[in-house]
Formats: structure tokens, sequence, C-alpha cells
């Protein structure tokens, strides 16, 4: 072969391979796990993929993300309920479709992502670098910038093998979870080349601290030690990845043993980076608490346009109210029942008389009764829930009965077609199948991680009638207490060990329970901080130098971010969980004070973070006039009065409200600004802010130069008409 003017044969060749490489479409590979232990008894009966989200099954989500990202060519891994995968794409409109097909890749082997890789490495259908995902990834983002770092890096070194898309997310300081409810995630990243040289989940990490090998700091010019990132499981790889695990046996899961063998791995030099996205969305779907929060923020269009009320393939298309509400035009429902903000009601269901129904996701064709109250809960279609039943924070599955007067406390996981009797209470975070629970665990497991903490127990609870039951899904049964879904019920109780109470709660779509956040303080503060096996301790997150162990404390000090900052930032974060996963103020004050405690800040501060936090909700929500973004502030000021009196407890905190209301309107919410005398006025009527406050900080501000004297010159009226009154007071 003749190179191009100017190159040689050997140069030509590769320019060659670059511009075929550049003609071969984008191609993904999503695995699409079956039998995940995490959500049992569901994925007994249907694939985790297809189990509904919001409006649509869960690999549609990221189907449509894909197509939109400019991916070719899906190829679907299908092992445990293959069948059901297969077929309901076969129905559905992904196969087609133009510049998008979709393939599917069927094994009844394969029972890691290792064994899916190598299966698809056999397969000789992937042709260049290509992205990996999961069946329940949700996403908005483009891969356009990951890609051509990606690339770019490729071009450089042809070690750079995969690329991990991450954001920022930090973990809850008192239960160590992210708000998806995955354990607390550690990472040594290089802040000049984002390449990743630690990879630590605290779920793996039993010795309570972190063990870095001092080689990072001495190769390394500078590191950044980070537990404020999620992974989003949204990998970009190199042909070589598949090679790497056909190479490699022993690789069976994704994380532990692919990206942690090549961390240590010294001799073939294989390199992993990160791309941190920032706007954009993207998570995956991992147990109970990260369902409940994507359909959150699927509702709330964190995940835009990929929401409820635009349409795309697999889900029915719903109208978008007022307050986040949002109800297909095929429904029956009484002048009398209640739809609260946040909510999602499904084309042919009807509701009656007096019903209640907030925060919620009711499926299609179902049908509830008069006088019923749902909070928090994820109804799936064609569910029956008869008159006085109340639910609260639980997923209740196609074809489910509820009797007349029934109801389920937070955490109830209600399988397919289970029928509980009337008036029966469900029992917090109980599991109801008509399956019998398996006297042993499944060999089939989920793809990406095989779950060995489960907290179901061997011996199965028996309740009901197995009239229902094919008689191959009988087993003999171990004498076990026999527990009863009530009158004309139908459905098994799973057990579940002490040791699996805590995975419950911790994994649930229920807020977790003020008793055990308390525990877990009281835990946290009786345990001093431990060093490491050197007798040495970690520095905190940032970044590191070479010589940052011989450096003395003030020289420490210099690296250390503002404190005040961070603290402001972890209460607002903390606040917005609050908001979207319908926390109690109790829950929130828990969070806050251990904040509070781990940054060594006083009440004051607390009172203007979660000030502040408070204001920018009503900012943030939808308005078009002052007037409106006003009646925003009274209706969230109503709604976190407790919270915001908690942290007010005497006349100076109430100063600092004013303060952060001050530089809110000068700096990050200039909006406020026409409205400040307003909303000063409404604090002080809703006895938030005293009079003695207010006549305070004006007279603090006597002094103070023209600039900083704005506000209280807009407020010169009420602030006389304050003085007046407490002179007419004194008087009397």
């Amino acid at each position: 072969m003749v190179g191009k003017k100017g190159g040689s044969k050997g140069m030509g060749a590769a320019e060659d391979a670059e511009e075929e490489l550049a003609r071969t479409p984008l191609q993904a590979i999503i695995l699409a796990d079956s039998f995940t232990t995490k959500f049992r008894p569901i994925t007994l009966e249907r694939p985790k993929v297809l189990l509904p989200l919001v409006n649509a099954p869960m690999i549609d989500y990221t189907l449509a993300w894909l197509e939109s990202a400019g991916v070719e060519e899906v190829f679907v891994f299908c092992c445990a309920h293959s069948k059901q995968v297969i077929d309901y794409l076969d129905k559905s409109n992904w196969f087609g479709q133009p510049n998008f097909s979709v393939t599917t890749i069927e094994s009844h082997n394969a029972i890691s992502a290792g064994d899916a890789l190598r299966l698809i490495y056999e397969q000789h259908v992937i042709r260049g670098d290509f992205i990996l995902v999961s069946g329940d990834t949700v996403s908005n983002m483009s891969l356009s910038q990951a890609l051509k770092e990606h690339k770019e890096r490729r071009r450089k070194d042809s070690n750079a093998v995969m690329t991990m898309v991450i954001k920022q997310s930090k973990a809850s300081p008192v239960t160590r979870q992210s708000r998806l409810g995955t354990e607390e995630l550690f990472m040594v990243i290089d802040p000049e080349t984002k390449q990743l040289l630690y990879y630590e989940d605290r779920g793996d990490n039993l010795k309570g601290y972190l063990s870095l090998d001092k080689a990072l700091l001495t190769d390394n010019t500078s590191i950044s030690l980070q537990n404020d990132k999620q992974d989003c499981y949204i990998d970009i790889c190199s042909p070589e990845v598949l090679s790497l695990f056909t190479d490699n046996f022993d690789y069976q899961h994704l994380r532990r043993d692919f990206v942690k063998g090549l961390l240590v791995d010294d001799i073939m030099g294989y390199k992993i980076y990160t791309h941190e996205i920032h706007s954009s969305y993207a998570a995956r779907i991992d147990n109970y608490r990260s369902y409940h929060t994507i359909s959150k923020d699927i509702i709330q269009r964190w995940t835009y346009p990929l929401v409820p009320d635009v349409q795309f393939f697999g889900n029915s298309a719903t109208k978008l109210e007022r307050q986040g509400m949002y109800r297909a035009p095929e429904i029956k429902q009484s002048r009398s029942s209640k739809i609260g903000p946040f909510t999602v009601i499904g084309s042919g269901t009807s509701i009656g008389n007096n019903t209640e129904i907030s925060n919620s996701v009711v499926g299609e064709c179902c049908s509830i009764g008069s006088n019923v109250t749902i909070e928090g809960c994820y109804i799936w279609n064609n569910v029956t829930i008869e008159d006085d039943c109340k639910l609260k924070h639980s997923i209740v599955c196609d074809g489910v009965t509820m009797k007349s007067g029934a109801a389920l406390e937070p955490g109830v996981v209600l399988s397919f077609k289970v029928v509980i009797g009337r008036n029966f209470l469900v029992p917090a975070y109980s599991k109801v199948s008509l399956h019998q629970q398996p006297i042993r665990q499944d060999s089939d497991e989920e793809l990406e991680y095989a779950d060995n903490s489960s907290g179901i127990t061997e011996s199965p609870s028996v309740s009901g009638t197995l009239d229902l039951l094919n008689e191959e899904e009988r087993t003999e049964l171990p004498d076990s207490q026999e527990y009863e879904v009530g009158d004309g019920g139908v459905g098994f109780i799973w057990l579940v060990s002490e040791s699996g109470q805590e995975e419950e709660w911790r994994h649930s779509v229920a807020p977790i329970p003020v008793d055990k956040l308390v525990a877990i303080m009281q835990i946290s503060n009786d345990e001093a901080d431990l060093p490491n096996e050197d007798g040495a301790f970690l520095p905190p997150s940032g970044e590191l130098g070479p010589d940052s162990i011989t450096n003395d404390s003030n020289e420490d000090a210099e690296d250390i971010r503002d404190d005040s900052v961070i603290f402001e930032r972890e209460v607002e974060a903390t606040f917005q969980r609050a908001v979207e996963e319908d926390v109690t103020d109790d829950h929130v004050i828990l969070e806050v004070n251990s904040l509070r405690l781990s940054y060594n800040m006083a009440s004051a501060d607390c009172a203007g973070a979660l000030f502040y936090s408070v204001m920018k909700l009503a900012l943030d929500a939808p308005h078009d006039s002052p007037n409106e973004l006003y009646k925003n502030v009274v209706s969230t000021v109503r709604k976190w009065k407790k919270l915001l009196k908690y942290y007010l407890p005497s006349i100076d905190e109430e100063i600092e409200v004013i303060l952060k209301f001050e530089e809110m309107c000068l700096e990050s919410a200039r909006e406020y600004s026409p409205l400040f005398v307003q909303i000063l006025h409404h604090l002080y009527d809703q006895d938030i802010i005293q009079e003695e406050a207010i006549l305070d900080w004006a007279s603090e501000k006597e002094g103070a130069e023209e600039s900083d004297k704005v506000f209280v010159k807009q407020s010169e009226k009420f602030i006389q008409w304050l003085k007046e009154a407490s002179e007419e007071e004194d008087e009397d």
C-alpha cells in the first residue's frame, strides 16, 4: 500500500485505520440483568429492567437516552427471564428504527458481568470504542465531550482503556449513604489528567479506615482524595476491555474485580480515567431507595426530556399540571378526592370519594376506592384498592388487590397478584409474594454485583392459600411460624434475618426512621477516629501533595477549603434530599446537627444555612412575576416554619437570618431585592423574626457605609412602625 504524499507506508496504514475507526458506528452494550436479590421477590417473576419506572419500563429510559446521545448499535445482553426481555423488545418500537439498531444476545449460563462480556467478545460484534451500561440506567447526558476526551487520550496512550462517568453527590453524614442508597465512595483522582488512581466502596471496606499506598504520593505530583462523587455506572470502553475479561477469568464484577484489578496492576499499565458531569443527569437503579430517588427526579424533571409529559418509546404521556402533578386524560376522579403535588396518575385509573394521594405514582387501569390515603407510594398497573385502605411509602406491583380497611406500613413491597385481606395491617418492611420464600439463594444473580449480603433467611413463612401456586413452585418447607395476610388474603410474608433488618430500612422507599438515625449518631459519637495500619491518620478530602505528610498543621490548613462554605453546601444538599424524599423535620434536624458537630459550627450558622436553602427552594419554584415569587415564599416558609424556628433560639440567630437574606438579595438571589421588605414583614408576621432582632439589625447598620444600608433604607417605614409599636407597649 502506498502512503500519502509526504508519509511512509506505515503512516498511511495508520491513517486509514483511523479513518475506518471514525466510520465505525457508535456502539453500546446494555447488561439486562434479571434475578437480583435486592429486588426480590419482585424479580422472581419479572426481570428488573422491565419493572415500571414512573410511566415506562426501566430499559426504555436507557434505550431512549442512548438513541438521543448518538448511539447507532445497541446489544442487549439477556440472562435470566431473557424471553420476557426479548419478547418485550420484539413487540416494542425499538426494533426497526432508522439509524438505531437493537440486537439481543441471550445466555442462560452467565451469572456476572464478566461472563457476559466474555460471551460478547466471542460474538465479534464490537468493532471499536463502546458504551457499557446496565439496563436500569437513567440519563440525559451528552456523550460527545466524554467520547472526545476518551479518543484523544487513546491517541496519545493506547493503555487508556476506560473512561468512567462520575458526578458530585455527597453521602449523608449520618448514614454514610448517598441519596441513591449506595455506600459512600472513596476515589483518588489525578486533578490534572483525571486519571483514576484508587477506588473503594465503603461497603467493600470492612476495616473502618482507608489504607493508601505511599506510592500514590511519590509517583504523582498531586492527587485528590474524594468522597463526594457518585459512580454513574456509565463507562466508555475500548475493545481491549472485552479481551481483558477474556484473559482474566477471575474478573467477574466491573468494579470490584476489573476496575480494582487494573488499578493495582503495575505490569500491563492499563489506565482508567474519569469524566465528571455537572448539569446533566445520570444514575443507576441499584436498590429500592434508588428506585424511589430516581422516580422523584423524573417527576421533578431533572431528567428532561425523559419526563412523564414528553412522549418517547415505551412511555404513555401524561399532562403536566401545577405543583408537579401529572394526569393522563382518561381517568375518573371524584370531585371530593385530592391529588397532591409530585404525583402521577396513569390512564384508565379511577379514584373514589374523599381519597387523598400525594407524592405517589399510580399506574394504568387501577381502581382506588373511597376514603383511601396513599402517601409516597408506587402503585403499578391493574391494582385494586378498596375503601378505607391506608398506604405509606410502599411498592404495590401489578394485579395486587387490597381488601377494604387494609393498611401498609412504610417499606412494604407487595409482589404481583398478592391479595391483602380485610382490615389487615402489613408490618413495616415486609415483602409479600405468591411465591414461597426460597430455601436457598438462586445461583442466578444480578449481573453487576452478586449480592451475598442479602438478609433473606432460609426458613420461609407460610400464609394464605397455595391454590394459585403451581406444583413445581411448591417446596418442602421446614416448620416455621405461620403468618396471615388477613381474611381472604393470598400470599407469603418472607422472613428477614436479624442481620438483614438494617439492609431493609437502609434501602427501602420509606424514609429512614428517626430512632435508627439517633442510634447511628450515638454510635458515631461513641467511636473515636481510627488511625490506619501505620498509625497515621488520613488527611481530609482534598488535593494532596507528595510532601503533605511532613507539612506542619499551619501549612496543611492552607490547603483545606473554607469549612463554612462546605457546611452551607452540605446543609443545602441535606435540605434538598428532605424535599425530594418527603423527609420529616425531625430527620432534617438530626442530619443538620450531625453536620454542625462535624464542622464545629454554631447555631447561627445552621440558621443561616437553612434559611438560604428554604429561600432557594422558593426561588427555584416556577414563577412569572414578583407577586408569584412572593407567593412561593409564603407557601415554602409555611411548610418549613417549624424547622426554621428550631434553629432560632435567640435574637442572635434571627439577626444572622436577616444578614443572610441581605447577602442573597445582593449576590445569589437578586430577584428577592425588590421584595426584601415584604418578605421581612412576612417573617415577622409568622413569628420567625422578632421585633427586637429587626431593630437590633437596623441599629447595627447605623454606622455602616451607605452601600451596606440599602435594605435598611428600604425598610425604614416598617422599622419606624416597629419602633412606635414598641414605644406604645413600653408606655402601657
